[in-house]
């Protein structure tokens, strides 16, 4: 059965569902979410798509990112997926949320109303290799200069996201 998505709009009002893969083809807004988790060194971890994934495969992205199901909250919906491709679980709380649209190849576009969340633990990954291919844990700082200088390793929505966050986290002396 195929993976649907909830359809918002600009104010995270359920609108509907519909099939992921179409609402990526049509470039529908739908409800999405990203987890940030940190070490306490305060470095991120980062995950490397899957090759198999469908779109963005072998990107670098933040800690985990998905979609809810329908009726499923967020933070159902965080849970399960952390565990599912990170193989953890640790307290996350939601810092802010953005509206973005995007290609992302294949043809496919991303729309989403992407609730970010950020947590933190020092527990290893345990990675779903379906999901992930490797990981890593950077600092902020090297991050930036990463991203300017090879854009093209990282997804658009942790691109978007990133500098959200960095200011996020130096708002309440996190970083």
């Amino acid at each position: 059965m195929e993976e649907k998505v909830v359809l918002v709009n600009t104010k995270d009002e359920p609108q509907g569902v519909m099939g992921k893969m179409q609402a990526h083809e049509q470039g529908v807004l739908h409800r999405a979410f990203s987890i940030f988790i940190f070490n306490s060194k305060n470095e991120l971890l980062l995950q490397q798509r899957a090759l198999s994934k469908y779109h963005t495969p072998g990107l670098w992205t933040n800690t985990c990112c998905s979609h809810p199901r329908e009726n499923e909250s967020l933070e159902a919906a965080t849970s399960r997926r952390l565990q599912e491709e990170m193989g953890m679980q640790c307290d996350i709380h939601e810092a802010f949320s953005f509206i973005y649209k995007a290609e992302v190849g294949q043809g496919l576009i991303e729309h989403e109303f992407d609730h970010v969340f950020i947590g933190h633990s020092d527990d290893i990954p345990v990675i779903n290799r379906e999901e992930v291919a490797s990981w890593e844990y950077a600092t902020m700082d090297d991050l930036r200069i990463d991203i300017s200088k090879n854009p093209e390793k990282y997804t658009v929505w942790f691109r978007i996201a990133f500098d959200e966050v960095d200011a996020y986290l130096k708002k309440f002396n996190m970083n």
